[in-house]
């Protein structure tokens, strides 16, 4: 396992002491956190593209269609900022400045490689299911040649990376505290609702018990 490099774009600087760069940390939030966004710049111009991903060690993975620009252009060498943010909870403080989210965020900085092998393209497909839904690869059908050549993956080594992360109550100004205002945190997390079955789904097929209990965090 490779140390966690602290650069000039990673090194957090608003409130640093927020900030966290060990490897646990970071792979905890990559791991709970179902969406990144992926930033990079194409023909002079930003562009932040929402997509899934998973990590497998020390790697970043994400993947889309062989015609996908943000993942053609990627695969070329371009510098890509790939971020996550989990959000815990709305911090309502007395004075309206001071109103907050407490939330684990990362950013991870590097170039991405093409994913060329099959037998690794196949184990990031599992492990991308996997991480929506732990205990689907086992289910669900394995992508077929077809599918595998129309699926580009990039892979990110996790080299370059920091976290921020806030948690606690209201920060308010002394003189505040005495006003008769609630203040506090309203804790906010992802809760799944009842599984709506397939309206083709053959008969007799039960919903499978890690869908039942699917749980984040």
């Amino acid at each position: 396992m490779t140390d966690i490099l602290q650069t000039e774009r990673t090194t957090v600087r608003r409130l640093a002491k927020r900030g966290a760069y060990d490897r646990d940390t970071i792979h905890r939030i990559l791991d709970e956190a179902l969406i990144c966004h992926v930033g990079f710049v194409v023909d002079g111009a930003p562009v932040v593209i929402p997509t899934i991903h998973t990590r497998v060690g020390d790697t970043l993975y994400f993947h889309g269609s062989a015609a996908s620009r943000m993942l053609r252009t990627l695969r070329n060498g371009v510098d890509a900022c790939v971020t996550v943010t989990l959000l815990d909870g709305l911090v309502l403080a007395r004075s309206a400045f001071h109103h907050s989210m407490n939330y684990r965020s990362a950013v991870i900085i590097g170039k991405a490689r093409e994913v060329l092998e099959v037998e690794e393209k196949l184990r990031v497909f599992d492990a991308l299911v996997e991480h929506v839904a732990p205990g689907r690869s086992k289910d669900a059908r394995p992508p077929n040649d077809r599918e595998v050549r129309q699926t580009l993956v990039l892979a990110l080594p996790i080299e370059e990376a920091s976290a921020k992360i806030r948690t606690g109550g209201p920060i308010d100004d002394d003189e505040d505290y005495a006003m008769k205002i609630w203040a506090g945190v309203l804790p906010l997390r992802l809760v799944p609702q009842s599984p709506l079955p397939d309206e083709r789904m053959s008969a007799g097929v039960e919903i499978p018990r890690y869908v039942v209990e699917y749980r984040r965090g």
